[in-house]
């Protein structure tokens, strides 16, 4: 199998490769495969993604917003995330916050939580814990739509982050 030809792999190829770019949700993958890949480079894949997951019914996203888990959360901290967040967790610096960030980052988590009713969703590469804790802050004056959308935002610039890690780019 050749990564970098993704054009030329079989769907069975293609969504095993590809079956993390969205968290826990390999359907996005099977869906961008079954739609048509004739692209090969990162910002064509990019785009074919993009159009499978934000074609998807509102339930089918909130399901991919529902399987990201909380930054700094109880899945981090257990060492239970998958071997991509846990990276890009720590390239933020998250996985060196005091046990004071760690009760911001719990408390922000659980307020966001509380508010809509789904997690907060940030890329963090090239971000670090404080100007994420700033972003909770931020993102915690607005309203559900706009946290919604957001959400779908961060999500595709992550699907974004991984697919350039897969594919070397």
């Amino acid at each position: 199998m050749n990564i970098t030809t993704p054009s030329q792999m079989s769907e069975e190829e293609f969504v095993n490769t590809f079956a993390a770019i969205y968290e826990h949700s390999p359907w996005v993958a099977e869906r961008t495969w079954r739609n048509g890949v004739e692209i090969d480079g990162v910002d064509g894949l990019v785009v074919l993604f993009e159009q499978a997951f934000l074609t998807a019914s509102k339930e089918e996203q909130l399901q991919v917003i529902l399987a990201h888990p909380d930054l700094a959360g109880k899945a981090a901290i257990k060492g239970e995330l998958t071997q991509d967040s846990t990276n890009e967790q720590a390239s933020a610096g998250i996985d060196q916050c005091t046990p004071d960030e760690l009760t911001q980052f719990e408390s922000f988590n659980n307020r966001y939580k509380e508010q809509f009713n789904f997690p907060f969703i940030k890329a963090v590469k090239g971000s670090n814990r404080f100007e994420i804790l700033a972003a909770f802050e931020k993102r915690l004056k607005n309203d559900a739509d706009t946290e919604f959308q957001t959400a779908l935002h961060e999500i595709n610039k992550i699907a974004r982050f991984r697919l350039q890690s897969i594919l070397g780019a």
